[in-house]
């Protein structure tokens, strides 16, 4: 299980890293970036996954596929799924509406949590489920002063919690499934990169993104290799707590592309904040009695 905390982590920094890069990918849009993303990140994707072997275990996925119809339509289902989040993750920089996006990812690990106990029997520790209340009322004061959440919000918070149920349901939770879904996104890359206006010139006349796309392939392929692992390794529940390390680095970059918080907002963010530092009590805790136990 620690593999998995320290996994799920560093995937939170490449993805805080993905934010913070996206404004200068311009005078690409989040739409051309979307498309960009998943043109970079499969080719990385495919040599991690020849890197780990699993070459063999995607073959049989699309050999299943090809059999049962039913499972190739719940394929193209996980891909349409993982491709909103990545489409929103790259559109909301661009467009001001990274701290809505970034509370969606405040929301998520909740969502989880309800969804990994009600689907798949999960518990959490004493340390984790006073985490989760405290996190509940930030949610829960946003809800009041707010009247409600922002579209962005509940598409992050609902979409990747059926995206992640729906994986584990169809045991795709692998790096060879990951390749799949990024494979299947491959027809809406093409067709955002080549929307009007055509982003093939403004790549090619902005000598800068030649390295910067490859840079975002790179970091992209890692950072969801990674996290498609956490949520393998990891009970689901605790899967959605861990999370909350990346909506923090989300609103750090957000206050670094200008965004600001409203004043009603601050006691939100603090509970979630207070809820990340429990988290990361309880986590402490844990592996300090596992190291005593261990010593004897």
């Amino acid at each position: 299980m620690f593999k998995g905390v320290v996994v799920s982590v560093l995937a939170s920094l490449l993805f805080g890293a993905i934010y913070y890069l996206s404004p200068f990918l311009a005078p690409l849009d989040g739409e051309q970036i979307f498309g960009w993303r998943v043109l970079m990140t499969l080719p990385f994707t495919t040599l991690l996954l020849l890197w780990r072997k699993e070459l063999t275990a995607a073959l049989a996925l699309l050999a299943r596929a090809r059999r049962e119809p039913v499972f190739a339509a719940q394929l193209v289902l996980s891909a349409a799924l993982l491709g909103v989040q990545l489409w929103i993750f790259m559109w909301a920089p661009m467009n001001g509406r990274a701290l809505p996006v970034s509370l969606g990812y405040f929301l998520l690990p909740l969502v989880m949590v309800v969804a990994g106990r009600l689907l798949f029997a999960e518990r959490l520790s004493p340390g984790q489920s006073l985490a989760a209340g405290v996190a509940a009322l930030g949610v829960a004061h946003e809800f009041w002063q707010a009247g409600g959440m922002s579209w962005e919000t509940w598409v992050v918070a609902l979409g990747y919690t059926l995206y992640f149920a729906l994986r584990r349901v169809l045991r795709t939770d692998t790096l060879a499934g990951h390749w799949i879904d990024m494979g299947l996104l491959l027809p809406a890359a093409l067709a955002f990169s080549f929307r009007a206006p055509n982003s093939w010139p403004l790549v090619a006349d902005h000598h800068a993104l030649w390295l910067l796309l490859p840079l975002l392939g790179l970091v992209s392929a890692v950072a969801l290799a990674l996290y498609m692992l956490a949520s393998r390794w990891l009970p689901m529940g605790l899967f959605g707590l861990l999370s909350y390390a990346e909506p923090v680095l989300l609103v750090l970059v957000a206050w670094l592309l200008g965004e600001s918080i409203e004043p009603a907002q601050l006691p939100t963010y603090a509970l979630i904040f207070a809820a990340v530092g429990l988290l990361m009590l309880d986590g402490a805790w844990h592996w300090w009695r596992g190291r005593s136990h261990s010593a004897y």
